[in-house]
């Protein structure tokens, strides 16, 4: 069987293509596969498509992507550091589907379990269930695409949401640790929309901080398991970085 771990990061994402759909992991900057989207900007792909937690920040993470205007639509539950995101998606440049966090977590789970939808409590009775939200607007801020409304259905007297599942083209994570069969470890906070987004796509690509061989991860360790993995580029440490620093002064200063 082919090797799944490729010399760099260009290698691994070098068959994304003009309007690929992408699930990628992450949280804020914590986690987030920022070698793999570097490739990636590197490598020239446009119209992309994204399921995300949300879009970095102003030139950093998928905000590189998003500056030099390579996605065409995201997906997401939370934006609010990013100007350039709020500025495209205003002008009509930018397509934004906004969701419920954990309806997210559960739509890449799905897409990954191979559930194609199911129904959550989440934003009934709001214009998530009922439609209606600008997922897109003109040039003079009219609304260009609203969201759809949605089937609602009662269950032992409450009310529930269809959600449909996500499933993407490519998927991009990070993890503390991998072995070469793609088995993984990731690192505290940094897990958060990681094993989820990786199961979502049908090419999971994984940046690693460290490699190994094979048994040398504790099967009990594994947070995912090499099934969901088909490539792995190993990065070394990654350069954390913070999205909003805030500091107080020293008691007595």
């Amino acid at each position: 069987m082919a090797t799944k771990v490729f010399e760099t990061a260009a290698e691994a994402v070098a068959d994304i293509r003009d309007g690929a759909t992408l699930a990628v992991g992450g949280f804020g900057l914590c986690g987030i596969p920022d070698i793999l989207i570097q490739a990636i900007a590197d490598a020239g792909a446009t119209d992309l498509e994204v399921f995300s937690n949300n879009c970095g920040v102003d030139g950093h993470g998928l905000g590189i992507l998003l500056g030099s205007k390579r996605i065409r639509r995201v997906t997401a539950s939370y934006v609010g550091e990013n100007k350039e995101f709020a500025r495209q998606y205003l002008s009509g440049e930018l397509e934004v589907e906004l969701t419920p966090q954990g309806t997210l977590a559960e739509k890449l789970r799905t897409g990954g379990a191979g559930i194609p939808a199911f129904f959550t409590p989440a934003g009934v009775g709001t214009p998530i269930s009922q439609g209606g939200l600008p997922w897109k607007y003109h040039a003079d801020g009219s609304v260009a695409v609203a969201s759809p409304a949605k089937e609602i259905r009662e269950f032992r007297g409450k009310r529930y949401v269809l959600e449909e599942s996500i499933t993407a083209d490519f998927s991009l994570v990070h993890a503390l640790k991998g072995d070469t069969e793609g088995n993984l470890v990731f690192n505290k906070a940094a897990m958060n929309f990681n094993p989820l987004a990786a199961m979502a796509g049908r090419v999971c690509i994984a940046q690693v901080e460290e490699l190994v061989e094979p048994g040398e991860i504790d099967p009990g360790e594994v947070h995912l398991p090499g099934i969901f993995v088909n490539r792995l580029v190993h990065t070394g440490v990654q350069d954390k970085q913070i999205e909003k620093r805030t500091v107080s002064a020293a008691k007595g200063a």
